[in-house]
């Protein structure tokens, strides 16, 4: 489970030094306000690049997901057994 996002006021990004340090000690986005309301995120590299990765391997599962040619040549289970038995296949045993 991820834990809350930091939030942090926009006049603490004077210090530069202390910001990238909290971004890459942090498991997550810093959420920055201005006048009390969310204005901007900001994260390490690293954690951008992960969500991001996430991201895609989401996106490539869902599209294959939904491929309408994604069964194409594959025959479902029963099918299968039904061929195997009407064509007399035999399972060998090679013990």
């Amino acid at each position: 489970m991820q834990s809350l996002p930091r939030i942090l006021p926009i006049n603490e990004l004077k210090n530069t030094a202390n910001i990238s340090k909290m971004c890459k000690e942090n498991d997550g986005p810093i959420v920055i306000t201005k006048n009390g309301y969310s204005d901007m995120v900001i994260m390490s590299v690293d954690y951008y690049e992960q969500k991001i990765l996430k991201l895609q391997e989401a996106i490539a599962l869902n599209e294959a997901l939904n491929d309408p040619n994604r069964h194409e040549g594959r025959m479902d289970l029963d099918s299968f057994i039904k061929e195997v038995i009407r064509n007399g296949h035999k399972v060998s045993s090679n013990n």
